[in-house]
């Protein structure tokens, strides 16, 4: 009987595991929405955003968390950043400096050494001489960046990003945006770490939805 009773037990608990996680977060605690929502993902890929600046604190205590999440991700999940000046000339040229990056396929590359380097060494990366001591210690062809910095591609992206901003209502950095749908946030957790890592574990939730979502159509 006992016997029996523990292999009822293991059944049911195996049926609860397998079962799928309801969704449990709160709309205007656990997650904003982008209202009008934006085009998300296509073919069937899921696409998260984050807005930040290499100037802005919390987005580099965010970083090493963002890249540790980003590792993690299926297959089904893009990822891009945009970056934000509000006006602030120095995010402005700091924010061509990772669009740059980018461009030169260097950003998954440079773009932690940059937050370390506005962060911890307090260089001013947004001026071009101490910028241009930077990259050539970094390895970077500075006569290529230079052109790529002023090239229209670039100047392109940078509008873009700044038209991206205004479309998405961002009000501060950094903020994750879910297939053009959904901020989730830190769900009032006390503390920048607790919080930052909250905003990951909606975020995976969130996610989650959207996958579930686009396969039932």
């Amino acid at each position: 009987m006992l016997r029996r009773s523990l292999f009822k037990l293991l059944v049911a608990s195996a049926v609860v595991a397998a079962a799928p996680l309801a969704f449990a977060l709160d709309a205007g605690k656990d997650y904003n929405l982008v209202q009008p929502a934006q085009p998300g993902g296509t073919n069937g890929q899921i696409e998260v955003i984050e807005f930040f600046s290499f100037g802005c604190p919390h987005c580099g205590a965010f970083e090493p968390k963002l890249a540790k999440w980003r590792a993690a991700q299926g297959k089904d999940v893009v990822f891009r950043r945009v970056p934000v000046s509000f006006g602030r000339p120095e995010w402005a040229a700091l924010g061509r400096l990772y669009l740059t990056l980018n461009a030169m396929g260097l950003s998954d590359k440079l773009d932690a050494k940059v937050f370390e380097g506005v962060h911890k060494e307090y260089l001013k990366l947004a001026e071009e001489k101490t910028r241009n001591d930077w990259l050539t210690k970094q390895g970077v062809d500075v006569n290529k960046f230079n052109d790529t910095w002023r090239s229209f591609g670039v100047e392109t992206q940078v509008r873009r990003a700044e038209q991206a901003a205004e479309s998405y209502r961002v009000q501060s950095v950094p903020a994750l945006i879910i297939d053009g749908r959904y901020i989730p946030t830190d769900s009032a957790t006390q503390g920048e770490d607790a919080g930052q890592t909250r905003v990951l574990v909606n975020a995976d939730q969130l996610i989650a939805k959207v996958r579930a979502e686009k396969t039932k159509k």
